[in-house]
């Protein structure tokens, strides 16, 4: 097997890491009340399924942060040159650190380490540390307050749909999970955000959190409701792991261009 059909084929397992790891969130919002994020979802499977489990979410984790950080460098995904274009890159690239990081913890959960506590809040109260932090902190929750949005537009416009086999884009299952999926996804970029500006404001980092924060901060029956359109987030994502057409990352032209 081919170094890009390597890639290819972990990313594919990376799209079904996300979909678990989601699906593990809304579950558990939906039947217990807990709020937990992608890094208590992945404690959480680990304890359930062992170090084979965490290995290959692992291997997907970074193979799917890899793609990311290539389609944010190179274009992969065609997003195109204009400011939409370059937003999705952005996009991309953050995505890509943020998988790199999971998959980092991953490793430090099959080697017995305990995980930390919210990352959101510990880097706001890092940032509130240094001399001018507080414009870190606004600058950070206008990132989360712009991705919030630009989640609630593709979940109104169904955009997503466009990376898709279009035999699998056309059933409207399909294209009401993204939907739901990205509008509750949406929802809690745009609370954290908030959040985080409140406490850029106030230079306090209390009140700040991801996810496990925001699902913990909402009242009933919101956070059911987030619950689900996360757990069609999970569903989706699945579906991408099948049937998303992926670009190769142009591996050997990356190697001319920095060997």
């Amino acid at each position: 097997m081919k170094t890009n059909a390597r890639l290819t084929f972990l990313t594919r397992v990376g799209f079904a890491t996300r979909g678990l790891l989601y699906i593990v969130i809304a579950a558990l919002i939906l039947r217990t009340g807990r709020a937990e994020d992608p890094s208590g979802a992945l404690e959480f499977l680990g304890q359930g399924g062992g170090q084979i489990l965490l290995g290959v979410m692992t291997l997907g984790l970074v193979a799917y942060g890899i793609w990311r950080l290539a389609d944010a460098a190179l274009d992969i995904e065609r997003h195109g040159d204009d400011r939409k274009g370059w937003a999705e890159r952005v996009g991309a690239g953050v995505s890509g650190v943020v998988h790199l990081a999971l998959a980092w913890q991953a490793v430090g959960l099959m080697r017995g380490a305990a995980l930390s506590g919210d990352g959101t809040r510990e880097g706001a109260q890092v940032a509130l540390r240094l001399p001018g932090g507080w414009a870190l902190v606004m600058i950070a929750a206008v990132v989360l307050l712009a991705l919030g949005i630009v989640q609630l537009v593709k979940a109104a416009k169904g955009s997503f749909l466009r990376y898709l086999d279009p035999r699998i884009a056309r059933h409207p299952w399909v294209r009401w999970s993204g939907r739901a999926g990205y509008a509750a996804r949406g929802i809690v970029f745009l609370i954290s955000g908030w959040l985080l500006f409140n406490a850029g404001i106030e230079e306090q980092a209390g009140g700040t959190g991801g996810m496990a924060r925001v699902l913990g901060w909402l009242t009933h029956p919101f956070d059911l409701i987030v619950g689900a359109g996360l757990l069609g987030f999970g569903m989706f994502s699945l579906i991408e792991a099948r049937f998303r057409r992926l670009h190769d990352v142009p591996i050997d032209q990356v190697t001319r261009r920095f060997g």
